[in-house]
């Protein structure tokens, strides 16, 4: 294999000729053999740092440091990566010791040597285009990979909003169509009281809208920002005015609301704002699989379980059982549930490392964060669309339980009163008959009456035909 010779502060080293990235690169990817995941997995973090060169080299040659030429070549090498080339040239190990520095120099590099091949230089000739000097100028890996992560962060989390949003119309599509099944409400897994099934998913789609708004606050800290901090965030080597901007720049670029931190120190070793957005991912993540439980358990069966509802067949379930069919669906979002939870601890105990005026474990938040959102994205269009949007319902089933069921005298207490609900319902646990049949017999309600007191528009809203007092 065809090599050049760079150099770096260690000493030299070999480097493939046709690599873009350079000696920094090189010796990372020797170093962090650990996850196996590059950072060119995470095409957002590759673009996050696209945009920062390429407002940073802006910005410098707007303040007269940098020169025309330079700067154009900085510039189209980030629009390169912005088009989608060259990320499989980002190899260092997402998750890394030095605070991010080998991510931040493989962009250095990979820019870099782009830039040199559009100026008409050879790859590693960094006399005319230096990672450092240049593509790097008046930045450190210390405010560019917070920030890189912060906009690859703020991606994700439009993408998980979306996935979110599309997973909460298809439980709302489903309240609506199941708003005339009456079925048993539970409460510890006891019968409680009567309800539609469209309730029960209507509740759902409320919930997941409910932390759609959650992951939308988190956004608002996310989008503040360091750039211009430098090393601990007293802009050593920044000239004047670039921290604001090269902020007003990356807004312009990314589309997103940045803002720079009223405090540059104070943002270069806070992770607060990780700890919040993690622990957001949680909340999320947590009652959607307690969602996903429910499915489970309404899904029950097909004879021996609650079988109110019907999930997608969506593959055999067993090796040895012919015809048996899982909750496939459900039980691989409750996984993805325990690894986001997971994650959340992760990111709680490398936020907690952080000493002095610099977190060294932001790698480590990066890789579960970025993991968390992209699973739970993918996780939920994949709920929405393979079990979610083909439920049906067994509404017979439902019914049954319903006119079976002691607790529907809670139900019926506003007609027959408290005394007679109780007579009703110490009869029906004594001879096993229903409390439906009862009702009928002894004469408290019409079949009628009871009809129009168990539909579901008197689940929804009590329209009672007689009052009584509860203890007539």
């Amino acid at each position: 294999m065809n090599s050049r010779t760079e150099h770096d502060c260690i000493g030299s080293m070999e480097v493939p000729e046709e690599a873009l990235y350079g000696v920094q690169t090189q010796r990372a990817a020797e170093n962090f053999k650990i996850t196996g995941i590059p950072i060119s997995h995470y095409p957002h973090i590759v673009n996050a740092l696209a945009y920062i060169k390429k407002a940073a080299a802006i910005t410098n040659n707007e303040l007269g440091k940098m020169d025309d030429d330079k700067t154009k070549a900085i510039v189209f090498a980030c629009d390169e990566l912005l088009n989608g080339k060259y990320h499989d040239q980002f190899i260092v190990d997402v998750i890394q010791g030095g605070a991010g520095t080998s991510t931040n120099m493989n962009a250095n590099e990979v820019i870099s040597n782009v830039g040199l091949e559009f100026l008409g230089y050879k790859r590693g000739e960094y006399d005319n285009l230096h990672p450092n000097i240049h593509v790097n100028m008046a930045q450190s890996t210390n405010d560019v990979y917070p920030t890189c992560l912060r906009i690859a962060l703020l991606g994700k989390m439009e993408l998980l909003m979306e996935a979110m949003e599309y997973l909460r119309k298809s439980f709302a599509a489903k309240g609506k169509e199941f708003s005339h099944v009456l079925k048993m409400g539970r409460t510890q897994l006891q019968d409680a009281v009567p309800m539609t099934l469209g309730q029960e998913f209507n509740s759902y789609a409320i919930m997941i809208g409910e932390d759609i708004e959650r992951v939308r606050e988190a956004m608002s800290l996310i989008c503040e920002i360091n750039m211009g901090g430098t090393a601990i965030g007293t802009g050593l080597n920044a000239p004047p005015k670039y921290a604001q901007k090269v902020t007003d720049k990356l807004k312009d670029l990314t589309g997103f609301e940045l803002t720079l931190a009223p405090d540059l120190i104070e943002a270069t070793q806070d992770t607060g704002a990780y700890v919040q957005l993690s622990g957001v991912l949680k909340r999320v993540a947590v009652k959607i699989s307690k969602i996903c439980n429910d499915l489970r358990l309404l899904s029950s069966g097909p004879r021996c379980g609650l079988n109110e509802i019907n999930l997608p067949r969506m593959a055999p379930g067993s090796s040895i059982m012919p015809g048996k069919v899982n909750p496939i669906i459900p039980e691989v979002i409750n996984q993805i549930a325990f690894t986001v939870i997971g994650g959340d601890i992760t990111v709680t105990m490398a936020a907690e490392a952080g000493q002095l005026e610099l977190n060294v474990m932001e790698p480590v938040i990066t890789a579960s964060l970025l993991n968390s959102l992209t699973i739970m994205r993918r996780g939920f269009k994949t709920l929405a669309d393979r079990c979610v949007s083909g439920i049906t319902a067994n509404e017979d089933v439902c019914r049954g339980y319903v006119e079976n069921s002691i607790g529907l005298v809670t139900a019926l207490n506003p007609y027959i009163g408290y005394e007679k609900s109780t007579e009703v319902a110490s009869e029906a646990l004594k001879t096993k008959r229903s409390v439906y049949d009862i009702v009928i017999e002894k004469g408290y309600m019409s079949k009628e009456e009871l009809d129009k007191a168990l539909s579901p528009e008197s689940m929804i809203h009590t329209h009672p035909l007689t009052l009584v007092p509860s203890c007539s």
